[in-house]
């Protein structure tokens, strides 16, 4: 029986995403990766040159995700299954292609890591993401921004004469076409995915790819990879290199056998075989392996501590085991990334299935005999010429035709088509895949000017292609705007900052036009940003209140001006306004203005307060007034942060900012009275998300 390729539908308890945020994502967003390299740490010299090569200074062109919320409903997903007569996968191709079960029919095992719930959290580079199952990062370090998107899928011809399944997508940080193909040869206990990214461009692009795996967290699990060293990587953010299994008094290869999460990127051999297993007590579970390209090999887990524990609940539902990942990447670390010169290509072949393994050896005290016995049992379960000889099977298949059309993804890749007219055997950008978030742009690229009445939500585009069409149209509020957008991400800040400044001396939309980005509040929050960018404070909070305050003043006219008081303009600006106050409220107290931070969140609805984003703000507000009591009471109620980001320390520290007045009854804050605080206002679980020793 060779691959079979259908659709089904899955259901689950799922929170929805929500609207994008509407403000344009100018930072490089929170970034628990930043890296310190301790003095004398010797680096591998091309991993010291990807280190620092070309990281990201913000996430333009792409919005944030984070108007999800915890509430979950019972919910059906498009899925699509690819089954044979020993394995069953099942991908949602509308949640970045997540590979979401791998079930061994032989043995009865589902192999992965399977979540029963969809609960977003603030863990891609762009926010919205969830845990389980395979997914696929490219971009930047850090999960994609795709990984809550959806994917073009199709059928196309697998090279034993089945059909394989293709993911295909246009990556827009990188501005990257890359395909996905998964089949299932007749057979085969394996799940063979050929990946291949393409530079279309000229110029060589920073390459980022990482495909990670999750898998359970039982309590005698066992992590094996072929390395004696790893390099640590913990919330410190230092990266040092460790032997492996032993590290700082434990057994490390352990995910339950330490107590912070952390991640240790395997140091495989040049040479050697690349694969990492994931094995419990009895010596079953999940083998990974690839050709050489894909070199880098990785562990992730959470620990065993009280915040590892926490993340893993908040990520699931209560009673569901933890997870640990297993992962796999194109450089030896994820702070790394690759340069693709232009007209170039990476390809590879993964395998993904079952193994089983003595379990004495495999957890026994002698690691080189660990490892060898797991090396073994791959070479002959799935040898590995097997594993190039299906490489260069698969790579005349990677340029064949989709035979039919599964599910569609973005209009980004048809809008590159239209703009440059390249045309990638394999990966069709159809232009029936335009739609409204391309339409302003197909309007600059057919009349050189784009429109002034481009709505507020209108996505950015900022490659340097885009920046040139730009500077040659006409001057007007949408075109400075976005302007200085694509100046702002090319790391022209000064020409930027004019730019909008410029779209701020346009005259507003007259009353009942479809509001622009020329309106003021959007210019004025990007300004508010720059000023912030540049240290000052007190410019920055000048900016956001004007921002705020013409956000609010479009919304109300807005909503007057529609037929029922209640237009999708005036909800569009409403959103802007609500997400311009979530920003506003840090740079007001920043700058030492809480009455004024007090005022904007009056400002707001109750239904917006009640959030746990606004309780979280309310509470700082009421702490900078000198009411630590008050503040209290919001976090002894009890609230939760829908948008809580990896690494954020923001609760812990507010919670302990409180205690330390509160211990201190008005005098001045010393080290005794820090000392004090601490211990009699131990934080509570609910708020113990700090990934790293305190």
């Amino acid at each position: 029986m060779a691959t079979s390729v259908r659709r089904t539908t899955l259901t689950l308890p799922a929170a929805a995403l929500g609207p994008d945020n509407p403000l344009p994502a100018l930072r490089g967003g929170h970034d628990p990766h930043r890296v310190e390299i301790p003095q004398g740490t010797r680096l591998p010299a091309d991993m010291a040159r990807q280190i620092g090569y070309r990281p990201l200074h913000s996430l333009l062109p792409v919005a944030m995700r984070d108007g999800y919320g915890r509430v979950r409903r019972s919910t059906g997903l498009d899925a699509l299954v690819i089954e044979n007569d020993r394995l069953c996968a099942t991908v949602l191709p509308g949640l970045g292609g997540r590979v979401y079960s791998l079930y061994h029919k032989a043995t009865g095992r589902e192999l992965l890591y399977r979540n029963p719930v969809l609960q977003p959290a603030a863990f891609a580079l762009n926010g919205a993401w969830f845990s389980g199952g395979i997914e696929w990062n490219i971009g930047a370090t850090g999960h994609t921004t795709l990984s809550c998107t959806p994917l073009h899928a199709a059928r196309v011809p697998a090279p034993d004469g089945g059909e394989m399944l293709r993911l295909w997508e246009w990556e827009r940080l990188r501005d990257l076409p890359f395909q996905v193909d998964l089949w299932l040869p007749d057979g085969s206990d394996f799940l063979y995915v050929g990946v291949r990214i393409r530079n279309p461009h000229p110029h060589t692009v920073p390459v980022y790819w990482w495909s990670n795996t999750a898998v359970p967290e039982a309590a005698g699990s066992r992590v094996l990879a072929p390395a004696d060293q790893a390099w640590y990587f913990g919330y410190q953010r230092t990266l040092r290199r460790v032997p492996v299994p032993e590290y700082d008094g434990g057994d490390r290869t352990y995910p339950l056998r330490s107590e912070f999460p952390a991640d240790y990127f395997y140091d495989v051999p040049d040479g050697a075989r690349r694969w990492i297993a994931s094995l419990d007590e009895g010596g079953h579970g999940l083998v990974q392996t690839s050709t050489d390209t894909l070199r880098g090999r990785k562990l992730f887990l959470w620990g065993a501590g009280r915040a590892g524990r926490r993340w893993q609940q908040w990520l699931t539902e209560p009673g569901t085991g933890g997870y640990a990942e297993i992962q796999a990447g194109l450089a030896r670390t994820q702070l790394e990334h690759v340069p693709l010169d232009g007209g170039g290509a990476f390809s590879w072949l993964e395998a993904y299935g079952p193994l089983a393994a003595d379990p004495a050896t495999v957890h026994g005290v002698d690691w080189a005999a660990a490892r060898g016995e797991v090396a073994a049992r791959l070479a002959e379960a799935l040898p590995r010429p097997e594993v190039d000889a299906a490489y260069a099977a698969w790579l005349p298949y990677a340029d064949r035709e989709p035979k039919e059309s599964l599910a569609t993804g973005s209009g980004w890749g048809a809008l590159e088509a239209v703009r440059s007219g390249v045309d990638l055997p394999g990966t069709p950008f159809d232009a029936a895949t335009l739609g409204p978030e391309q339409e302003p742009w197909l309007t600059l690229l057919k009349t050189g000017a784009l429109p002034d009445r481009t709505p507020v939500s209108a996505a950015a585009m900022t490659a340097p292609a885009w920046r040139d069409l730009l500077e040659a149209a006409p001057s007007g509020p949408a075109t400075d705007y976005h302007l200085g957008l694509a100046q702002w991400h090319a790391g022209d800040r000064a020409q930027a900052v004019r730019s909008w400044e410029r779209a701020l001396g346009r005259p507003a939309q007259a009353p009942g036009q479809p509001p622009g980005q020329g309106a003021g509040a959007l210019p004025l929050y990007c300004l508010a940003v720059a000023e912030s960018e540049a240290g000052e404070a007190g410019r920055a909070a000048d900016r956001y209140a004007e921002a705020c305050a013409a956000a609010a003043a479009e919304a109300e006219a807005a909503s007057a001006d529609g037929p029922d008081g209640d237009g999708p303009d005036g909800r569009a600006w409403h959103g802007v306004h609500v997400a311009l106050v979530r920003e506003a409220v840090p740079a007001l107290l920043a700058a030492g203005r809480a009455e004024e931070a007090a005022g904007l969140l009056a400002g707001l609805p109750r239904s917006e307060l009640a959030d746990g984003r606004f309780q979280l703000l309310t509470a700082r507000v009421l702490l900078a007034q000198g009411r630590p009591a008050a503040a209290r009471e919001i976090f002894d109620t009890g609230f939760e942060l829908a948008d809580l980001r990896e690494g954020d320390e923001t609760l812990s520290d507010t919670w302990y900012a409180i205690a330390e007045q509160l211990t201190a009854a008005g005098a001045p804050v010393t080290e005794d009275v820090r000392t004090r605080a601490r211990a009699e206002h131990p934080l509570p679980e609910r708020y113990e998300y700090r990934m790293r020793p305190v």
